[in-house]
């Protein structure tokens, strides 16, 4: 019984980790309360498969930074209705504390906004795409740079389906990031850089209630066409625990 409980404490110690999320902007209040905020989405998210992850919130808008980028284990970002290119006076000092964690190979993830914010930190560009909004589901496939022998990728998930809602993406990767997936729509989906950064378009935290939601109020932006195939995109099986699973292995084989 001692033994059992020994072991149990140990593999509790060892998932629980401290996650810091690097917040870039918040759901409108008038969805908050049906939807919560961002940080929130990502914690259900996590905390789902990992329920001894304990969170802290650094509000980078507001410029809100961890004392020393030890205080957590990995970051994580969340979306924004902004772009990584807006003149924004919070924008530099994020893209100076990514360049820190990547200069001490410190975990983070990038998550859509984040992707971009990753990207551009490290020399990658971003820009408006051609191919216009990207909403609802995603379906990606592997990138011709083998996955197989990441082991935090295990089980495989080919294709990858994910949410997504945005307009801009990375044009040009980092000249250290090795691409993971890609899609016609998007060439650039998911990256690595080394073994510390992970950087992802898509939303996993977005449920499709709320994906469908942002659609709809964003009716005046997005071809009425191109929401009407997203909206139809949600009757599919998303991957977004999947790809939680990978993201708390990725950060537990550090």
């Amino acid at each position: 019984m001692k033994n059992n409980l020994r072991k149990n404490n140990a593999r509790e110690k060892k998932t629980s980790k401290k996650i810091g999320i690097l917040q870039c902007d918040d759901i409108l209040e008038q969805f908050q309360p049906e939807f919560g905020t961002y940080p929130s989405m990502l914690i259900d998210l996590f905390q789902s498969i990992r329920p001894h992850y304990q969170f802290s919130i650094y509000d980078v808008r507001e410029n809100q930074y961890p004392s020393h980028y030890k205080d957590c284990d990995a970051y994580i970002t969340t979306g924004s209705r902004h772009g990584v290119n807006d003149d924004l006076p919070w924008l530099d000092p994020f893209f100076e504390f990514i360049q820190t964690l990547h200069h001490h190979q410190h975990p983070c993830i990038g998550i859509c906004f984040g992707h971009q914010a990753i990207a551009k930190a490290l020399g990658g560009v971003v820009s408006l795409a051609d191919q216009g909004w990207g909403v609802g589901l995603s379906e990606n496939l592997p990138a011709e740079a083998s996955t197989a022998e990441l082991s935090w990728m295990q089980p495989p998930c080919n294709p990858l389906k994910i949410i997504v809602s945005h307009k801009e993406q990375v044009t040009t990767l980092p000249k250290q990031a090795k691409l993971l997936y890609q899609s016609h729509f998007c060439p650039n989906y998911m990256f690595l850089v080394d073994n510390h950064f992970l950087s992802v378009r898509g939303h996993p935290e977005f449920s499709k209630a709320y994906s469908k939601t942002l659609m709809h109020y964003r009716r005046d932006l997005i071809p009425a066409d191109v929401i009407e195939r997203g909206i139809e995109s949600l009757e599919n099986k998303a991957d977004d625990i999947h790809l939680a699973e990978w993201i708390v292995r990725f950060i537990e084989s550090r």
